[in-house]
C-alpha cells in the first residue's frame, strides 16, 4: 500500500469512525448529550463540535483561505442532527480533496498561525494524520462520557474498520 493509499485509509477511517459514534448518540437523550460532564469541553456536542472546529481550521490551512475563528470551539454549539449534518460534508470535503492530490502534494508544507497564537508548518500529510488522530482523541472522551450516562459507546477503533470495513471495501 503507498503512502497516498494509507492517507485515503485514514480518512475512510475517520468518516465511518464519526459515523458510528454520531449514530450510536442519534439514539440517546438530548438531555445526555448536553449535560455537563467533568471534561474540558463539558459535554458531549462541544466535544465533538470542537473536532468539527479543528476540521474547518485545517481545511481553510489547506485551501489558503482565512477561517475567522479566534478559538478552537464555537461560542454557540450547534444541535447534535446538525453538527452530523456539518461533520459528514466536512469528512466527504476531506475524503475528496484527498483524492485529488497527488502522492507529491502530500508532502507540501503548509504554514499558518495557530488560532492560539504561533507559527505553524506542517506538510499536507501531516495535516490529515492530525485531524484523523485529533478526531480519534475526542472520540475517546465522548466514549467515556457515554458509559457516564450509562451507555455502551460503539467500538470506532481502527483495527475494527479494518476488519470489518476496509477490507471488505
Amino acid at each position: 500500500m503507498s503512502f497516498f493509499d494509507t492517507v485515503s485509509m485514514y480518512l475512510k477511517y475517520k468518516a465511518w469512525a464519526n459515523e458510528t459514534t454520531f449514530s450510536a448518540l442519534m439514539d440517546l437523550p438530548e438531555s445526555e448529550i448536553y449535560k455537563e460532564r467533568k471534561t474540558n469541553f463539558k459535554n458531549i456536542a462541544a466535544t465533538l463540535n470542537h473536532v468539527y472546529t479543528v476540521d474547518d481550521i485545517f481545511k481553510a490551512h489547506l485551501t489558503g483561505v482565512r477561517h475567522g475563528y479566534t478559538s478552537r470551539n464555537t461560542d454557540v454549539c450547534p444541535k447534535l442532527h446538525e453538527l452530523w449534518s456539518m461533520q459528514k460534508e466536512m469528512d466527504n470535503w476531506y475524503l475528496d480533496y484527498a483524492a485529488g492530490v497527488s502522492e507529491d502534494q502530500l508532502g507540501n508544507v503548509i504554514s499558518f498561525e495557530y488560532v492560539g497564537g504561533g507559527q505553524g508548518d506542517m506538510s499536507v500529510s501531516e495535516i490529515i494524520l492530525h485531524l484523523v488522530n485529533h478526531g480519534s482523541y475526542h472520540r475517546g472522551f465522548v466514549s467515556d462520557m457515554m458509559y457516564q450516562i450509562p451507555s455502551i459507546p460503539p467500538a470506532n477503533d481502527l483495527t475494527v474498520y479494518l476488519r470489518d470495513v476496509h477490507t471488505k471495501v
